[in-house]
């Protein structure tokens, strides 16, 4: 494999981004509910947004019963006051109501990232 130079200022500068920790929601839904899911998670960006150690949140759908969050902080408080949110608190009262089982959550740390400063709702 080739050799590719390195830009470690970037590496450097993660904290200042606020990317250096993430969570990974794994959400398997009961049948028939993808759809309400879908509005649930498209709901929650307003909350996540006025999370001020929230840098990134996607909320994605790989089929019909199938979601996932990823979101990423600076560091690890970010991250607890996160699932101590507005959404982290509606995930746990509506698993019983939407989800098979448990959301299964990992924490990460992240490796390596690309920011665009934007945000918003696709579809």
């Amino acid at each position: 494999m080739e050799n590719i130079a390195r830009d470690t200022s970037r590496e450097a500068a993660a904290p200042a981004d606020g990317v250096a920790k993430g969570l990974f929601v794994r959400l398997r839904v009961k049948k028939g509910k993808g759809d309400e899911v879908e509005a649930f998670l498209r709901s929650g960006l307003e909350a996540v947004s006025e999370e001020r150690d929230t840098t990134t949140w996607y909320a994605v759908r790989f089929g019909p019963e199938d979601f996932a969050i990823f979101d990423t902080f600076p560091d690890d408080a970010g991250r607890l006051t996160h699932l101590a949110g507005k959404v982290g608190r509606a995930l746990v009262a509506r698993s019983p109501e939407l989800f098979e089982g448990t959301p299964e959550i990992e924490h990460a740390d992240v490796l390596a990232y690309k920011l665009h400063r934007r945000s918003g709702q696709v579809g």
